[in-house]
């Protein structure tokens, strides 16, 4: 027991003890343990080297899952740049393939002969339009009134009327639009 809290534990067996009729002491013992008190709690002040410990174990043992539950949203953030600059790239290229006259469209959708066939404007290994990615351009003519009744968009296919479509080569990334030759 160290100097202080000795004197402060005489003090306080001073307030007990019975004095007749001297109000004034006892409020002065009184005063006196109270500030014995605020003084052995000021000396406690601190942490223990247990308590410390016991904190640094507690903050690793959250940190780790936490920083597990952040990885799949940088994950996510990659993927979704990647998904957006392809989404750019064959938007991009389906405009440029869109502005060419009518004739220049028919013509390729002739030439390729097949919905599943792709044209002279795909640009593979990443050539020219396309920067990073090997576009397909696939060009047909189109069913749009279902006339002959088989649900199927490329046969009974109506004058004046294409679809395009644009991927990415290898995978069922793509873009597709209707041209007509009234537009």
């Amino acid at each position: 027991m160290s100097h202080r809290s000795r004197r402060c534990a005489r003090r306080t067996l001073q307030m007990h003890q019975p004095n007749a009729g001297d109000a004034a002491r006892t409020r002065s013992t009184a005063s006196a343990t109270v500030e014995c008190a605020v003084r052995t709690k000021a000396n406690m002040t601190g942490l223990s080297y247990v308590e410390v410990l016991v904190a640094v174990v507690l903050i690793t043992l959250v940190l780790v899952p936490a920083m597990d539950a952040l990885l799949p949203g940088l994950a996510g953030s990659g993927i979704h740049q990647t998904t957006a600059e392809d989404h750019y790239q064959l938007t991009g290229k389906l405009e440029r393939v869109l502005i060419k006259p009518f004739g220049q469209l028919n013509s390729a959708a002739n030439a390729a002969g097949s919905p599943a066939t792709p044209t002279t404007y795909s640009d593979l290994h990443g050539f020219a339009d396309c920067l990073r990615i090997d576009c397909n351009v696939f060009i047909a003519g189109y069913d749009g009134d279902n006339a002959d009744g088989d649900d199927d968009p490329f046969t009974g296919t109506d004058d004046g009327l294409l679809w395009v479509r644009v991927t990415i080569a290898g995978t069922g990334i793509s873009i597709e639009s209707l041209v007509s030759e009234y537009d």
